[in-house]
């Protein structure tokens, strides 16, 4: 909650707390160990969101971001993740202003790369949604359904990032750029993207770029599937 203001203040946005008073009083009391720069690390495991059917909850080891293959082709021959602002060359007020922006995110929102915790399904949702032009039905994500390419990264690692923010909704998000060679854990695509992507994969990613069957029966599970290969893969 703490980061959340925070953070909608930062970008002139004011936003109160109102919650029982037990909840301010531990927020009160909280307050001078946030203020000097403390953080909480997080459970390693989240259940409020209970959407997940494997895991009941978000898993916070890892962190994921999404792409469609043809952006993560070039993300690749580039080396570094931008952020919308930048990979798209085009303003944060016109991006906020395009129907894709179905979130109605504020601009500010455009300046980051924006992740979410490994297990969860909500980025290859969104490259679903941004292909068909429309919210995916179950059929979209189970029968229909082609895998993103995903790039994993360590929670502990990425938060120390120099321009990692944290903004209450999302695990992070990094402003501008950054640079795979020196942050990426693991570049997992479907192995029908393989012909297209693995030219794209520089020297000092190879080792770091698999290719997994989907021979899954719908979006839940391929997320599952490769969220356990990410973290089964050692340092």
């Amino acid at each position: 909650m703490l980061d959340f203001v925070r953070y909608e203040e930062m970008n002139g946005r004011r936003c109160d707390i109102e919650a029982d008073d037990d909840v301010l009083r531990a927020i009160g009391e909280y307050m001078p160990s946030y203020d000097s720069g403390l953080r909480i690390s997080p459970p390693d495991l989240i259940t409020e969101c209970t959407a997940c059917p494997r895991y009941r909850g978000c898993r916070t080891d890892l962190v994921c971001h999404t792409s469609p293959l043809e952006n993560a082709c070039m993300i690749l021959d580039s080396g570094r993740l931008l952020s919308p602002v930048l990979a798209r060359g085009i303003g944060a007020n016109e991006l906020q202003a395009e129907p894709r922006n179905a979130a109605k995110d504020p601009a500010d929102y455009f300046d980051y790369i924006m992740f979410a915790w490994g297990n969860c399904q909500a980025g290859d949702r969104l490259v679903m949604e941004r292909k068909l032009g429309r919210f995916p039905n179950e059929q979209d994500l189970s029968d229909g359904f082609e895998p993103g390419v995903r790039f994993f990264f360590r929670y502990p690692d990425l938060i120390r990032h120099p321009e990692a923010v944290f903004d209450g909704v999302l695990p992070l998000k990094v402003k501008n750029e950054i640079v795979l060679k020196d942050w990426v854990h693991a570049i997992i695509a479907s192995e029908n993207a393989r012909p297209v992507l693995e030219c794209h994969v520089p020297a000092d990613l190879r080792d770091r770029t698999f290719y997994v069957e989907n021979n899954c029966r719908d979006i839940w599970e391929w997320s599952s599937k490769v969220y356990e290969f990410a973290r089964s893969i050692k340092e």
